[in-house]
């Protein structure tokens, strides 16, 4: 079974010490890496313009070279070349896989290259880069089955989910894509995520009653499941920590 943690890396902004943020995100990963099996590198979130991925992975490689990395690729404004060096990074580094999303809108204004994630994973898949490293797409938590036919198609390694809510979620993915692997994300719910929750729709309170659960039963159907915790780093590691005693 494996349990990843979701890694956003340092927001560049005016006035900050972008080198210094960098330090202090290596510090956390060294932490968290402790209780988890791997992370999941985020690229830009929510549009703000981020420390890549490529270069907190390279520190990270060489600070922790035994912790599996997975990262997100945004197609919505890269070209087909920025693409491929992208993924031709990510294989030099030692990734060991990539998930293809659209990405959200840049805040910067940058126009979109029209990049789908399917058609990009199967250009990949076509390239023989498959062979490389794994390649993941995004998926609904409750996806029309009958209407993902193109991300079916595109053949990936696997799909990681948005935010599931329920165990019902875990299982109907689980039944209608068994050739696939499948990794849902799951919020760790405290009082500093409660934006998010909301921004998701999710009741914390309820959801916080069958969070573990949730979580244990996740990872009993699909044996790997991805933790987000975007604003409260301490409170999710004071839980893995109890989790590994």
């Amino acid at each position: 079974m494996t349990i990843r943690y979701e890694a956003n890396p340092p927001k560049i902004l005016p006035g900050v010490d972008t080198n210094e943020s960098i330090q202090k995100f290596i510090e956390k990963i060294k932490i968290i890496s402790k209780k988890c099996d791997a992370i999941h590198l985020t690229e830009n979130v929510l549009g703000f313009q981020r420390v890549s991925p490529i270069e907190v992975g390279k520190i990270i490689r060489k600070e922790i070279p035994s912790l599996p990395i997975t990262v997100s690729l945004r197609v919505r404004d890269k070209s087909e070349k920025e693409i491929l060096e992208f993924v031709d990074n990510c294989i030099a580094i030692g990734f060991s896989g990539i998930l293809i999303l659209m990405g959200d809108p840049s805040q910067s204004g940058k126009a979109d290259s029209g990049q789908i994630p399917s058609a990009t994973a199967k250009r990949l898949k076509q390239q023989g880069l498959d062979s490389k490293i794994d390649l993941y797409l995004s998926i609904s938590n409750k996806p029309n089955f009958s209407k993902i036919g193109k991300k079916i198609d595109a053949n990936p390694k696997g799909f990681m989910t948005q935010v599931i809510q329920n165990i019902e979620q875990v299982q109907s993915l689980s039944d209608n894509l068994k050739e696939f692997s499948i990794i849902p994300i799951i919020l760790y719910p405290s009082d500093k995520n409660e934006k998010s929750a909301k921004f998701l729709n999710l009741d914390l309170e309820s959801y916080s009653q069958k969070f573990e659960e949730l979580l244990q039963k996740t990872q009993e159907i699909t044996g790997d499941v991805l933790l987000t915790s975007p604003n409260d780093f301490i409170g999710l590691n004071e839980f893995l920590e109890k989790q590994s005693n």
